[in-house]
């Protein structure tokens, strides 16, 4: 009797373990089966739904980016790297005008050339010009693409440049009046930069932004002077780095500079003067004289032909 009770709870337990370990078994196949359910839904609807998320970005990001990446791409490999370094240096010189870097003029770069070499080769045979000139004219084109961008950051630059020397006398007798009046050469600074405009009083507030977030103001004024051209600022510079290093005050400092700057002034328009005479030479030879002389000698030809052919 004890040996059947036995074996009955035997049997009784190893069904419960089998029901119980089916009922698992069929659980952990329906999970599987919607999981790898899920997974193909899924892959299927991500598809979807990266296609319209690339549909909702803007035109510009989505066709326009890849295309420029490819253009840079192709400008890097054709530019060396001093190149690049000069185009670093232009920019400067330019203002580092806002959106423009130098990935963005070597894309111009490779672009004009490719752009202007299509078009020297495509246009001039739908003129009927001849091979030769096809090819002169594709050459041309596709070097005045690729040296376009260089031509226009070179101009834009020397412009800036020039403002900056033509500003400068003016700032700095500004200068000069704050800081005798009792402003500290910061806040002078601040006045000049506030009420001028032009690229020397955006030079100047970005001076004060460098001085603001921690930079000294002798590297401030130092890089003021590594980001132009020109020759009386880094003087300007070099005498106010000067006189903060050795103690001089600054307004007897300013004052030399302003006096010193209105000369120099005055000699660069003397200058400009007498370089007139030359300048003005060769259009008065090939424009100005060919007219002078059809105005004057024309009517006298024209008699004198007439009254030879009365003669005869």
């Amino acid at each position: 009797m004890n040996l059947l009770l036995v074996v009955g709870l035997v049997a009784i337990y190893f069904g419960v373990f089998a029901l119980v370990a089916t009922a698992s078994s069929i659980t952990r196949e329906r999970q599987a089966v919607h999981r790898s359910l899920a997974a193909v839904e899924s892959f299927q609807a991500t598809p979807r739904g990266l296609r319209q998320q690339e549909l909702e970005r803007p035109f510009a990001d989505r066709v326009l980016g890849p295309v420029t990446g490819r253009f840079v791409a192709a400008g890097r490999r054709l530019t060396p790297e001093e190149r690049l370094t000069r185009i670093r240096r232009r920019l400067d010189l330019a203002g580092n005008p806002p959106g423009w870097d130098v990935d963005r003029v070597v894309g111009l770069k490779a672009l004009g050339l490719m752009a202007g070499g299509v078009i020297g080769a495509v246009v001039p045979p739908l003129l009927g010009a001849p091979v030769v000139v096809t090819i002169a004219v594709a050459g041309g084109a596709a070097l005045l693409g690729w040296f376009g961008p260089d031509m226009w950051l070179y101009q834009v630059g020397y412009n800036r440049t020039q403002r900056i020397r033509s500003e400068l006398s003016n700032a700095i007798d500004l200068l000069t009046i704050s800081v005798e009046a009792g402003l500290a050469f910061d806040a002078a600074l601040a006045q000049v930069a506030r009420n001028t405009q032009g690229p020397l009083a955006q030079e100047f507030f970005r001076v004060l932004q460098e001085m603001q977030i921690g930079t000294g103001r002798q590297d401030a004024m130092r890089a003021l002077a590594e980001r132009t051209d020109v020759e009386e600022l880094r003087v300007f510079v070099g005498a106010m780095v000067q006189a903060e290093s050795f103690g001089i005050p600054i307004a007897s400092v300013l004052r030399i500079q302003s006096r010193e700057m209105r000369v120099k002034r005055s000699q660069r328009a003397e200058e400009q003067a007498q370089k007139v005479p030359v300048k003005i030479l060769f259009p008065l030879i090939f424009c100005i004289l060919p007219a002078l002389f059809v105005v004057v000698i024309g009517p006298a030809a024209i008699g004198i032909l007439h009254s030879l052919n009365f003669r005869r």
